[in-house]
């Protein structure tokens, strides 16, 4: 089977955003974004959609000059009102996936959410699980700690805790639960799935983890520079809990807690945020080799802070693999 898909991963910090947008330019291609909080309307800075890199202008060697405007797709898709998780990714990229190709564009995707990726380079066979309105009835007598007693006896495994602390999720969570103990139904469901086979030609892209560091230090205090404090603040206002914004974790954890008061000084908090992104760039290129090891090849770009390199170096590879395969 052919490549019919592209897909541009790495960590947090070392410039996946410019070389996808260059990358996208030069085979005139969309880019379709995989970064679990960039689908959120109001998430701008601290998820660092960076939405000015997609247009701008090009000068030719002869000193004319021309505009491009490159075409996105699952950035700003909902709102902090809903959850967005990797079954929606899934969904939404199929959807966009066939879209595309009946355009005769190739799909790329570029971002570092690690599941969302691995998701289409693995098929993850998701059962869409109904609504129970009987039992949502039954449920919604209860207690939330009887709620959270109910699914701890279903699924005592439970590391993410998350859902406990929220009615509407714990329901949901038991009813998904639930649902899935009745193992040929699931069976059944997933044997009814038709989803497109997708052949992803990866490739990956990092640079040294000191330069990384500084990297992740750099932008970081751009972003405060630029208002990442105030966004939260404003979020808040809108009638967001520091309990939701605090989910979304890194930017928006560290800087509600700040808001809040928890966090002793804005010092403190871009210390402790800083190293907590530098934990989480780690995590993510764990994640990488996990994929690896799982089967999924990733053709990784030259290991350094250079985006020239890494471009010519990513348009001999799918110059080579996708434009010309056989």
């Amino acid at each position: 089977m052919k490549y019919n898909t592209v897909i541009l991963l790495g960590p947090t910090a070392v410039g996946k955003t410019s070389l996808g947008v260059s990358l996208a330019l030069q085979f005139g291609w969309d880019i379709i974004s995989a970064d679990s909080r960039q689908v959120y309307k109001g998430l701008d800075l601290g998820s660092g959609k960076d939405l000015n890199e997609y247009s701008g202008i090009i000068k030719a060697p002869d000193g004319s000059e021309s505009s491009y405007s490159i075409p996105y797709h699952l950035i700003d898709v909902t709102t902090l009102d809903n959850e967005f998780n990797v079954y929606n990714f899934q969904t939404e990229f199929y959807k966009i996936f066939k879209e595309l190709s009946n355009e005769g564009k190739m799909p790329f995707i570029v971002g570092g959410t690690g599941m969302y990726i691995d998701s289409i380079c693995r098929a993850y066979n998701f059962v869409e699980v109904p609504e129970n309105i009987q039992l949502r009835k039954k449920l919604d007598e209860k207690p939330l700690e009887e709620l959270d007693k109910i699914l701890m006896e279903l699924k005592p495994e439970l590391h993410n805790k998350s859902d406990l602390l929220c009615r509407d999720r714990t329901i949901r969570a038991i009813e998904i639960a639930l649902y899935m103990k009745d193992e040929e139904r699931v069976k059944r469901d997933k044997a009814s799935l038709k989803l497109p086979e997708i052949n992803p030609f990866v490739m990956g892209t990092t640079i040294p983890r000191d330069e990384l560091r500084a990297n992740i230090k750099i932008r970081l205090l751009e972003r405060i520079n630029e208002g990442m404090i105030e966004e939260v603040e404003g979020l808040h206002n809108q009638g967001f809990s520091w309990e939701r914004l605090e989910k979304l974790g890194l930017e928006y954890r560290f800087v509600s807690e700040f808001l809040e008061g928890k966090i002793a000084s804005k010092e403190l908090m871009v210390d402790e945020l800083y190293h907590a992104i530098c934990q989480f760039a780690k995590r993510q290129e764990t994640w990488f080799r996990g994929m690896e090891r799982k089967g999924v090849k990733i053709n990784w770009l030259p290991n350094q802070n250079n985006k020239e390199a890494k471009l010519k170096a990513a348009i001999k590879l799918i110059e080579e693999n996708v434009i010309n395969q056989k």
